[in-house]
């Protein structure tokens, strides 16, 4: 009979009985809003969400039609892309007549500037679209 490396065996000498418990009390306090996040960051992961995002943050508003212009892609693929950002609380829409425009929510709005800036983007300053910076 061979003997198995488990590597699933913690080796510690002695267990940090107060840092775990504050660990777990922590995660019980963030639980809510690590879910939020979690979630908004899987909806933005999407390279044709994150796109539309920085659009709309940068532009401030655009409807499906000059979306679909910009990103080269039909009509039904850029709304439901838009579908789930606005289901997701990213997005909200406003009705201008016939027209239906899409902005950046409020909610999301600070998460969104932080991760533009990983991008160097300049939302909100000007609205020219930034490029990825090289270091």
């Amino acid at each position: 009979m061979t003997k198995r490396n488990n590597r699933n065996v913690c080796i510690r000498v002695c267990r940090n009985e107060a840092q775990i418990h504050r660990c777990r009390e922590r995660m019980g306090e963030l639980g809510p809003p690590i879910t939020t996040l979690s979630g908004s960051l899987s909806l933005a992961g999407n390279e044709v969400r994150m796109k539309i995002l920085l659009l709309l943050a940068e532009e401030h508003s655009l409807c499906v039609c000059d979306l679909s212009e910009i990103l080269g892609m039909t009509l039904p693929a850029v709304s439901q892309h838009l579908k789930k950002l606005r289901d997701g609380g990213l997005v909200f829409t406003e009705q201008d007549g016939v027209t239906i425009y899409y902005h950046i929510s409020a909610t999301a709005k600070p998460l969104l500037d932080t991760l533009f800036q990983l991008l160097g983007s300049r939302s909100g300053q000007d609205r020219s679209i930034g490029r990825v910076a090289m270091s």
